[in-house]
């Protein structure tokens, strides 16, 4: 397995040559080209993996998804690349939108993946999930007392007692999508000023940040991704773990008394077949791959997501976070309602 973090152009156009004076065999058909969004040491076994039970060469660029999909796009029809990994239904929807991926059509993908999970003309296939949860300081909240909605976050009771990170990140987006779909958008919005008047502070970091803000006593809520919470969980450091202590999380819109609710919003992890792929079949090989429980287990438990395969064990730390019941709401809405969802946040004043 390599690891390219040079363009592949110089590797590509030195190979053909060495193919056209009989150096070489064209490599094509025992490659994979791999643009890839996370960036997890256990990957190297899930890589090394394809490879001994395949016979194909991997070779992988790992960049954030905004600078993979520039990439993309100036490559063009020259681009190397036969896969695209990332880490959000929205990041899935900008491929979708830019015409990057094509469509793919496999009996194995299909039968393993719910449809909810997976684009409906093959275009891309979602193989972890994540939870968006409401974290709250157990010294400052009562469990009985933490919302069990997401809309009970724009309730006035917490003003002054919120953190956010930025209404453009993904994983805010995403959500606000699912609600404008679930709600509609006057109410979404509305949700959004809710937040707003709640604020603590000015949105600012990441999800580990408002996690040690709650911590810390400088908000009483957030909201995060599990998998940052799993994280510090396992984290070898103390003063993670001692953040994971002071912690509670409520998986929001559980079903209550008289009450059927939709359930917690869930992300996805995925990847897709590029438009211009040189490897096809191998890349629809490695999202097959992707489906074995023994790749589902590295995969999913990079990142503390958990597998959508069924079958599959989650992780035991993401586990005694507890059951919950999911929204079904397909995720290819989240890409589609990505823009309206931004221009609800702005008009909200969520910066």
């Amino acid at each position: 397995m390599k690891n390219l973090m040079r363009p592949f152009a110089f590797l590509v156009l030195a190979v053909a040559g060495l193919a056209a004076a009989g150096f070489v065999q064209p490599a094509a058909a025992s490659e994979l080209n791999i643009y890839s969004a996370r960036h997890y040491s256990s990957d190297d076994a899930l890589y090394d993996g394809f490879t001994r039970a395949t016979g194909i060469k991997l070779n992988r660029v790992e960049a954030s998804g905004d600078q993979l999909l520039a990439r993309l796009r100036q490559e063009g029809r020259n681009s190397p690349a036969d896969v695209l990994v990332v880490v959000d239904a929205g990041n899935l929807w900008l491929a979708e939108r830019d015409r990057l991926f094509r469509s793919v059509r496999s009996a194995t993908l299909e039968k393993a993946i719910p449809a909810r999970f997976r684009h409906p003309d093959g275009l891309w296939f979602g193989f972890a999930t994540r939870a968006r949860v409401v974290v709250y300081n157990k010294d400052t909240v009562a469990a009985a007392d933490a919302p069990r909605r997401y809309e009970d976050l724009a309730n006035p009771r917490w003003k002054g007692k919120l953190c956010m990170r930025s209404s453009s990140s993904v994983y805010n987006l995403s959500l606000m999508a699912s609600l404008i779909h679930r709600l509609g958008e006057e109410k979404a919005e509305a949700w959004a000023r809710g937040l707003v008047a709640n604020f603590a502070r000015d949105p600012k970091g990441g999800d580990t940040d408002q996690i040690r803000a709650v911590a810390t006593g400088e908000c009483a809520l957030t909201l995060a991704n599990t998998y940052y919470v799993v994280r510090l969980m396992k984290s070898d450091k103390d003063a993670d773990r001692a953040v994971a202590a002071k912690i509670g999380i409520v998986f929001p819109n559980q079903d209550a008394p008289n009450q059927n609710d939709r359930g917690t919003h869930i992300n996805v992890s995925g990847a897709g077949v590029l438009a211009h792929a040189p490897n096809p079949e191998n890349a629809v090989r490695f999202l097959e791959y992707l489906l074995r429980p023994e790749a589902q287990a590295l995969f999913a438990a990079a990142n503390n997501e958990y597998p959508v395969a069924i079958g599959v064990a989650v992780d035991p730390a993401l586990k005694r976070l507890g059951d919950f019941k999911a929204d079904d709401l397909a995720v290819h809405v989240l890409g589609e309602n990505r823009a309206r969802a931004q221009k609800a946040y702005d008009r909200a004043g969520f910066k």
